[in-house]
């Protein structure tokens, strides 16, 4: 019977050392401000907002949430994001994706000073990751490593299987994992035969939005199985992983709910405080 990997508690411990952190900024007299620029009213986006926003105010940091309008135009909303780079307050940016049809999310992430980029998608935190240099990354595979180190789950010397290779998870992820001396596989859509590579992780990451892709029978005996989807399936959600059957083969798991996703939202404090910190 795999071992649990509670991410609400060690969510809850990393905002505690978070907050800890940010006392220690008071007292130098910088208070971290995070600002999320919310276009439109997706109801998912705003869900997630709303948690940030409230975990971001739990730890002592100054949380504004800008509103506009989804009509709004891409110079607009790069005007809006160019007076926040200005703003000596604001320490981190988070402009909540996906936006409307009429505006190039590329353009928008560029536009964002990289010293404020929490989220870690600005080219050069990316370029930064990939050379092994000092930077921002993308909060989920950022928090999935932090989870794996409060759980003393070392990856040097293992093989990890990531099944995913969005610019925000899964390629980022393979980067992280590569830097701890993990030996990495990248799947994705086109790979033939999933299973048989899957069998070969140490570690299994999967981060590809697919409900239940992943099942016992892909899973090696004993392997610690990490689960970034978030799908919604029968009115319920649900991970990428098949709990039911993966769960008695491996060793460690990650539920859905409750595993990765409250440390992607810790992760983001933890960057912000970062932030604050280099600009002191």
């Amino acid at each position: 019977m795999a071992h649990l990997i509670d991410g609400k508690k060690w969510a809850k411990v990393s905002r505690e050392e978070t907050a800890e952190a940010v006392k220690q900024l008071l007292q130098a007299g910088v208070q971290p401000g995070l600002t999320v620029v919310l276009v439109g009213d997706n109801p998912a986006s705003q869900t997630y907002v709303r948690g940030k926003e409230k975990a971001a105010t739990e730890v002592g940091m100054r949380s504004t949430v800008l509103r506009l309008p989804k009509e709004i135009s891409q110079a607009e909303l790069v005007s809006v994001v160019q007076k926040l780079n200005q703003d000596p307050t604001v320490h981190g940016i988070l402009v909540q994706l996906p936006l409307p049809v009429q505006i190039d999310e590329n353009v928008i992430v560029a536009s964002i000073d990289p010293l404020k980029d929490v989220d870690g998608f600005h080219a050069v935190n990316v370029g930064a990751l990939s050379l092994g240099l000092p930077g921002f990354v993308a909060c989920t595979p950022l928090g999935i490593m932090r989870l794996l180190t409060y759980e003393h789950i070392s990856v040097e010397g293992k093989h990890a299987v990531v099944v995913g290779r969005s610019n925000i998870v899964g390629k980022p992820m393979a980067q992280l994992l590569l830097k701890a001396n993990a030996t990495v596989t990248i799947c994705h859509s086109k790979t033939t035969d999933l299973a048989s590579l899957t069998r070969l992780g140490d570690i299994v990451i999967a981060a590809v939005g697919k409900a239940n892709l992943i099942t016992g029978d892909m899973i090696k005996s004993g392997a610690v199985v990490i689960d970034v989807g978030m799908n919604r399936l029968d009115n319920r959600l649900v991970g990428d992983v098949d709990y039911a059957s993966v769960e008695p083969v491996a060793s460690a798991i990650t539920p859905v709910p409750g595993g990765v996703g409250p440390m992607t939202i810790a992760t983001l404090l933890y960057n912000t405080v970062q932030a604050a910190t280099k600009a002191l």
